[in-house]
């Protein structure tokens, strides 16, 4: 037992926990093309036995922001990882690609296996939602850094798309079709405005209960998890029908769409097209925040936005329907004249 490092704050003994208890959860996530375990310097995977002709690998980094402080308050930690998961391969799926594998890091002041197991089922729930293996990751002690109850959580992701098949919105034009796929909530973004209208102006707790919000917990409705739109996406990849994909993050729309538009266009979108879900109109209120600056913070109930030929959106409708999964008409795309996006 190693007493110097333990003096320091670091406890390799719960280290050694850690991993024992998140070996399982690793496992659900085992995939075609994963090699061994997690236990070694690094993580393996086979490339090779997935057929691909010409594979471009596509990766994606990111975390989950202040919405972990939420999960503090609210003593809610086993799903703060599919958000975590979700970041990334959210953003790497919107360029085409299948994600294969997912590292995550965690950071904490303190090591509790039992807190930490939590965090990695989580992790572990959104790469089986997302069909990727969860092949390593690294836990650091760091006290002096953070306190004892402290932890931050983020995460890597790769992915692999045939060459010819990246969606890279190159070939958007002029009257394609805009359509976008629900989001479950805040998703993992904006959570610092979030928490300082809430909590600070409104003065609401993680166990309010509002009639808007169906009389759920306010800390429940924020923690839901975000979205993994990995097999909503995948049937409208195979079929052709998608010219490009925003993925409605930090920036909301105004920021996230162009990223999807070749120079000279714009997007219309029509506002009343898709229901905005109810925190957004409780966080508009508690913080008294311009409506049309909500779209360039927040997701408004979108987490997705999908470009499509006009020829191709009622086959694009019909997929998404054929599979279980909602999607919303909200505009087009127009050649520019002002903004990037045009909300009316």
């Amino acid at each position: 037992m190693p007493k110097a490092y333990e003096e320091a704050g670091v406890s390799v003994e719960a280290g050694y926990e850690v991993v024992k208890r998140i070996k399982s959860h690793v496992a659900r996530t085992n995939r075609p093309g994963v090699v061994g375990g997690i236990g070694g310097f690094g993580g393996l995977f086979d490339l090779a036995s997935l057929g691909y002709k010409e594979p471009v690998l596509i990766s994606g980094t990111d975390g989950v922001g202040t919405k972990l402080v939420v999960a503090k308050m609210a003593g809610k930690h086993s799903t703060i990882g599919i958000d975590c998961v979700a970041m990334c391969v959210n953003d790497i799926a919107a360029q085409g690609a299948e994600p294969l594998f997912f590292l995550d890091y965690i950071a904490c002041g303190k090591n509790d296996p039992a807190l930490l197991e939590q965090v990695v089922s989580g992790v572990a729930d959104g790469c089986v939602q997302a069909d990727c293996g969860l092949i390593g990751g690294e836990t650091a002690e760091m006290p002096g850094m953070y306190d004892e109850d402290e932890y931050d959580l983020a995460g890597f992701a790769v992915g692999v798309a045939e060459k010819s098949a990246i969606v890279d919105g190159s070939s958007i034009v002029e009257g394609d079709v805009l359509i976008g796929l629900p989001s479950t909530g805040v998703h993992s973004n904006g959570f610092s405005l979030v928490r300082k209208a809430l909590f600070e102006q409104a003065g609401y707790t993680v166990d309010t209960q509002l009639d808007e919000l169906g009389g759920e917990k306010l800390g429940d409705v924020l923690l839901t998890p975000t979205k993994i739109y990995v097999k909503t996406l995948s049937p409208l990849f195979k079929a052709g029908v998608v010219k490009g994909v925003a993925h409605i993050t930090g920036g909301g729309f105004i920021e996230n769409i162009p990223r999807m538009i070749p120079d000279g266009l714009a997007a219309h979108i029509n506002l009343g097209s898709w229901p905005v879900l109810p925190i957004f109109d409780v966080l508009e209120k508690a913080g008294e925040i311009d409506h049309m600056e909500m779209f360039n913070i927040f997701n408004m109930g979108i987490g997705m936005v999908l470009a499509v030929s006009a020829e191709d959106a009622d086959k694009t409708m019909e997929l998404l329907k054929a599979n279980g999964e909602a999607g919303y008409v909200l505009g087009e795309i127009v050649k520019k004249t002002g903004e990037d996006v045009e909300l009316r």
